[in-house]
């Protein structure tokens, strides 16, 4: 059941994020603004073909590499710390590797990534972004809190 967790949280991110997606790709045209919580937070519909905050904005090889490379050191962690019987960060990283592979797979078939959960000033994101986010938060977290005894234990036998 342990190794089911990763394709099916990987699913459910990549279905949540797409389905967002398309909904807003199909209802409102780029730049269209719905207001959800007055004019702090909206929907606001647009098309992004940069990375993180717009960086690489245009360039299409530099991101594709940067989420595939992401994508792949993610997967290894998964594999590597899933066998030593860890399941947290091999959880929090599932999250980190499907939205990078949600937001390629938009970078693939469209050239650009649609964002749309726009708050106060700050950039607009969408649900791939969100597990990104909250997949390393929680990641460094988690290795902070849990490897910190095997740090101390490994610095007594030395």
């Amino acid at each position: 059941m342990k190794k089911l967790i990763y394709p099916l949280i990987a699913a459910a991110v990549i279905a949540a994020d797409q389905l967002t997606k398309h909904m807003v790709r199909s209802a409102m045209q780029p730049g269209d603004r719905i207001p959800v919580i007055g004019d702090w937070m909206s929907i606001y519909y647009v098309k992004n073909t940069g990375a993180a905050f717009s960086m690489f904005a245009g360039n299409t090889f530099v991101t594709v590499a940067l989420t595939s490379v992401l994508i792949v050191v993610c997967l290894v962690y998964i594999v590597r710390e899933s066998r030593s019987g860890r399941i947290a960060v091999p959880v929090l990283l599932t999250f980190v590797a499907a939205g990078g592979l949600s937001n390629l797979i938009d970078r693939l078939t469209m050239g650009y990534v649609t964002d749309m959960i726009s708050c106060g000033s700050f950039a607009v994101f969408n649900v791939a972004d969100i597990a990104i986010t909250c997949g390393c938060v929680l990641t460094m977290i988690a290795v902070l809190v849990l490897y910190k005894d095997e740090d101390k234990a490994d610095n007594r036998e030395a």
